[in-house]
Parts: structure tokens; sequence; C-alpha cells
């Protein structure tokens, strides 16, 4: 089979190799759509944390069980799925709490043991599948996996009044965390983003407001429209070094600021609003599998993201996807590598 691998900084090779065999408990799907993933930039970028060339790309997928293995009991060849791309240890303290994101000797696709998503061939324990419903197209069950990154980042605040959210970066998570922010019944829904594309998305999802880092004065603007106030929460889904300054400005009294964003670079951080205001500070690494379900429900029940997919490339183009991505070549949300 075909698989896209990044084997160094900014390269990406189609290489042919064997495809997987399942162990017993795991199925093979044979893969439509993967989705092109921050963390598969900073892998195509060199800074991911512990991900190093040579590594197989992906780990957003969706597609059909065409082999099963012998103690698989609730799948069937055939059946449309997508997967939760990571697993525990089973033992430790966060497995045993059903924090499998947590867990310390957790594997994922693209570490060794568990080839990536953009491939021809992947393989998935049964207990990580997720049924596609037969109106859910295989782009839409890609989009559960950011979908599930986005929930998890929402549930993990403890704040009660839902006046206002500030998202700081309205990429593909940030996008994808206004709509879960709509969901929950904020009222106001305010974004930030360098792409004029992307706040223009922002306002067609149903920002309150969209605003330019580089031209407005972000906290001045959100006071303003707060009434002096802040707002409830603000979510950080981009890396731009004053961003942690901003959200504790954006943010009231006893409010939350929320890190989604991997920020692999040190960054200067001016700590005293924090303390001043008494503003909690909370991180969200990727989603619990009640997450991924509620992400997966929301989409079979009919949600529709399909304005947020601005770009396909077949599996032999995957160099060009990580490009568009990574330079901004044109209005670019979610890239998508098709097989």
């Amino acid at each position: 089979m075909k698989a896209a691998l990044v084997i160094d900084t900014g390269v990406v090779q189609i290489q042919d190799m064997a495809p997987p065999v399942p162990r017993n408990n795991e199925v093979v799907i044979k893969v439509v759509s993967a989705g092109v993933c921050g963390s598969d930039l900073h892998v195509f970028q060199g800074t991911h944390a512990f991900r190093k060339p040579p590594v197989i790309l992906g780990h957003e997928v969706a597609g059909d069980v065409v082999e099963i293995g012998s103690d698989v009991t609730n799948f069937r060849i055939g059946d449309r799925v997508t997967v939760e791309p990571h697993k525990g240890c089973g033992t430790c303290e966060f497995c045993t709490q059903n924090l499998v994101n947590l867990c310390t000797g957790k594997s994922a696709p693209g570490t060794p043991g568990w080839i990536g998503t953009f491939v021809e061939y992947f393989n998935a324990p049964e207990s990580s599948l997720h049924r596609l419903a037969d109106s859910t197209s295989y782009d839409m069950g890609v989009l559960i996996e950011p979908l599930a990154v986005a929930v998890h980042v929402m549930e993990r605040t403890s704040v009660r009044t839902r006046d206002g959210i500030a998202i700081l970066g309205a990429g593909t998570i940030g996008l994808l965390t206004q709509v879960i922010a709509r969901e929950m019944g904020f009222k106001t829904i305010i974004t930030t983003d360098t792409a004029a594309f992307n706040r223009e998305m922002s306002m067609r999802l149903g920002a309150t407001l969209s605003l330019d880092p580089l031209v407005a004065d972000v906290p001045a603007r959100v006071l303003e429209i707060t009434g002096g106030r802040g707002v409830d929460l603000a979510i950080v889904a981009a890396g731009a070094d004053n961003i942690l300054d901003q959200a504790t400005a954006c943010v009231r009294k006893r409010g939350e600021i929320g890190l989604v964003a991997m920020i692999t670079k040190r960054i200067p951080f001016y700590s005293y609003g924090i303390v001043f205001n008494e503003q909690t500070v909370y991180g969200a690494m990727t989603y619990e599998t009640r997450d991924f379900t509620k992400a997966a429900d929301m989409i079979n029940g009919g949600l529709d993201l399909s304005a947020l997919v601005t770009h396909k490339f077949e599996l032999e183009r995957s160099q060009e996807a990580l490009d568009i991505l990574s330079q901004k070549k044109a209005n670019v949300v979610k890239v998508l590598v098709t097989m």
C-alpha cells in the first residue's frame, strides 16, 4: 500500500509498504478520507514535541472496515467508521478514570507501533471505533476528531455564566470551538485571527465579532462590547507571542482561560492579571471518550461542517496539502487527503 511520510523538515514522500495485519482485537480500515491536523503541521515543520521524521502523517480518518480480527464482535466488514485515535495502557491512574488522553504510556497514530492515517489501509482496535450514520459523509466523519477537541476544551470549563467568550485563533479548532460555544449557549462570541478568510468564516458561523489582532486592540474591543466587564471565558487556540497576555486582559474577574493550542515555543507571559483578577487557567489535551462520542453524535445527528473543508488532495499530493496549510498559500481552513 501507499503511505505519506515526513522524511525531513518540510519534505513529504510517498512510499510503498506492507498493509497492516489486524491483531485479534483490531480491524483494518480501507481509508477514504484523512485530515491534516495542526500536529501534522508541527511534524512537517520539525517542531513537534515527540514525533520526529521519518513518520507517517495523520490521525484523523474515516473509511470502511475491510478485515476483522478473531475477537472483534461489534463490527462487521463493510461498516463505515471513524477512529478515536489513542490507546491507553489500561492500568495507570488516568486510564482507570477513563482519561486515556492523559495516559503516560498511550500510543497514537504515527508513533512507534501504530501507523499514521495517510495510508490506504489503517488498523485500529475495536474499542476505538465509532460508526458513521448512513447520512454522514466520510469528510464529515473525519471532522469528528477535531470537533471532539473542541468539545473537550469547552467541557473543561467550570464557569457558570454564559454571557461572553473570546476565542483567540480562528483556525479549525478555534472555529469548531465556536460551534460548541454556540451550542452551549454563550451569548456573545468574539473571535480573532490574522487571516481575513478565517474571520469571515467565523462570522458566517455566527460570531458576534471577529477581530484582526494585528490591527485591533483586542482586549479594549472585548471590554467595550462587554460593558467593561470582560468575557467569562477565553480559549487560546493560536500561538502568538502575546496571546496569553491578550487572554488574561479579555477575561473578567474570576473568569477562566482555556489553552488548547499546542504552543511548542517559549513565549512571554505577564501573570499579574491572573493573580489580581483571580482568574483560572486550564489546559485541554485532546479529548476523553465521552467527548469523542458527543462529537460523533452531533455530526451523525446532522451538524453540517462542510464549509470548513476548503481543500482536498489525493494521497500522492500530500506535500501540497502540508505546504498550503503551512504557508497559507490560499484561503484555507481544513485540508483533507483522500485515497
